[in-house]
């Protein structure tokens, strides 16, 4: 999309607004001392934000996957982290939309559209990051319940958040033996590990999730036995537009504020904007910004559309998130040793931007995709 409607617009302005007055005073320091704002989460829900793809039947604002990329894009530029735990709590609504009953929407759906439900997703383990299909944790039926007893790491919003999917083994190995539950928060066998020191995303807490005995009634599983690992991976490609518009918003702000800061620094009584090792570099870094984005927004097009776009979300997260590497690095250069000190936000945008290329499926797994879909096509033909 080169240009965008009048109503998206004004989307984004108010998110701006918001996010200029409520996020932007605290996102350094939040950062700095790995603090995570729970009356922010909910405020942010109050505004709509959590709920922008989730139709309005169930308390969202039913747009499209575009104007949550636009949303995310501009929260990203004020703070990543929150950025994160944003789009991480649509995960569950994105699940429950596609597989789960009516029931489970009607009393999910709406808290977590309106934030006064924090989403989590437990995927990943200590033995099954990028193999996701060989996690360990395991849900075994006993009359009208399961009982869970795993480990999962690395989850965003472990420990805070008020509701996780939690993917769990209920047959055999491999991809189809997985099965989806909802587990609520404060459920009995329900505890938290260590919450990690991250370098980057620190206000946004990841925490190890252990699941001993856990009992869920039945109905809190989603979909049938067996088809979790297609739940995940169907969220994992909505996920991957969503952190590919985050980095978009990591990219811009960063080439913004070196930009800036390149056209007032003077050497040699000359903006060194306008010398070329200087110049170049952000020319650079805008057009990879602005190509980046085209991507995401392709991507975000043809799932609003209904059409396939797993095969764009993976080009536009690989995309995304090294331009993001990438431009945050060159930022730092540009402003020298200014560009290295907490005293600017540049070296946040740095930290940040390095898990972009890890979460939602590295970017190594992002090429096998790729490739993975291009052999389907030129072997088709």
């Amino acid at each position: 999309m080169y240009t965008l409607q009048d109503d998206q617009v004004a989307l984004v302005d108010a998110v701006r607004e918001f996010c200029l007055d409520r996020l932007a005073p605290v996102a350094a320091a939040d950062d700095a001392n790995e603090h995570f704002r729970m009356d922010l989460f909910r405020a942010m829900g109050e505004q709509g934000f959590c709920g922008i793809p989730t139709p309005e039947a169930y308390g969202g604002l039913g747009l499209g996957y575009m104007e949550y990329a636009l949303v995310l894009e501009e929260i990203a530029r004020h703070s990543a982290a929150w950025a994160v735990t944003v789009a991480v709590t649509g995960l569950p609504q994105i699940i429950l939309r596609t597989y789960g009953d009516e029931a489970q929407r009607e009393r999910w759906m709406p808290g977590l559209a309106s934030g006064e439900i924090l989403g989590a997703f437990a995927l990943s383990e200590p033995g099954s990051g990028s193999d996701a299909a060989a996690l360990k944790t395991t849900a075994v039926r006993d009359g009208d319940d399961y009982v869970l007893n795993g480990t999962k790491f690395w989850i965003t919003s472990g420990g805070v958040a008020d509701l996780y999917v939690v993917m769990a083994r209920t047959g055999g190995p491999g991809a189809g033996g997985i099965s989806a539950f909802l587990v609520p928060a404060g459920t009995p066998g329900l505890s938290f590990g260590r919450k990690e020191e991250k370098m980057g995303l620190r206000s946004s807490p990841t925490a190890e999730v252990i699941l001993e005995d856990v009992r869920v009634p039945a109905t809190h599983r989603i979909g049938p036995e067996g088809v979790g690992f297609k739940v995940a991976l169907s969220a994992l490609d909505s996920g991957r537009i969503t952190i590919a518009a985050i980095s978009v918003g990591l990219s811009a702000v960063a080439t913004a504020y070196a930009a800036r800061y390149a056209t007032e620094r003077e050497q040699f009584n000359t903006a060194i904007i306008d010398f070329q090792g200087v110049g170049f570099l952000l020319a650079d870094m805008a057009t990879r910004t602005d190509a980046a984005r085209l991507l995401v927004h392709r991507a975000a097009s043809l799932r609003d559309a209904g059409l396939p776009y797993a095969l764009e979300a993976a080009m536009a997260k690989v995309n995304a998130t090294d331009t993001a590497m990438a431009v945050t690095t060159d930022a730092v250069q540009v402003m020298g040793g200014y560009g290295y000190t907490r005293e600017h936000p540049l070296e946040r945008y740095m930290r940040d931007a390095k898990v972009m290329q890890i979460v939602e499926g590295t970017n190594q797994i992002q090429r096998l995709v790729i490739a993975r879909h291009l052999k389907k096509r030129y072997t088709e033909r």
